[in-house]
């Protein structure tokens, strides 16, 4: 049974940094692709970051902010999030997918307010 999960979320002031973990059981790791989705009260859930072997891309609102990274030997995917401002606030969930297959974590709460 595969199973994501995140932590690493809360509460920051504008400017501050959060580093959220996703941690991955059940699953061959080193072949997933990997993501960070965020969704926002009232909007649709939006990709952010997503990372395979050896590339990753992110959402032009994040680029130069934040930094998708995974080690393999232990089965993680992180997302250092840099400069937050308040239109970052959402939960924010991990996603794997191998082949046709997606998973998604439960969610962890980022919220960036002074």
């Amino acid at each position: 049974q595969v199973q994501l999960v995140e932590s690493g979320g809360g509460l920051v002031q504008p400017g501050g940094s959060l580093r959220l973990s996703c941690a991955a059981s059940g699953i061959r790791f080193s072949i997933a692709r990997m993501g960070w989705y965020r969704q926002a009260p009232g909007k649709e859930r939006e990709l952010v970051a997503r990372i395979t072997s050896g590339t990753s891309d992110y959402a032009d609102s994040v680029k130069g902010r934040f930094t998708i990274s995974r080690d393999n030997a232990k089965n993680t995917v992180y997302l250092q999030m840099n400069s937050l401002k308040p239109e970052d606030t959402a939960v924010y969930y991990c996603r794997l997918q191998v082949v046709l297959s997606v998973y998604w974590g439960q969610g962890t709460q980022v919220t960036v307010s002074s």
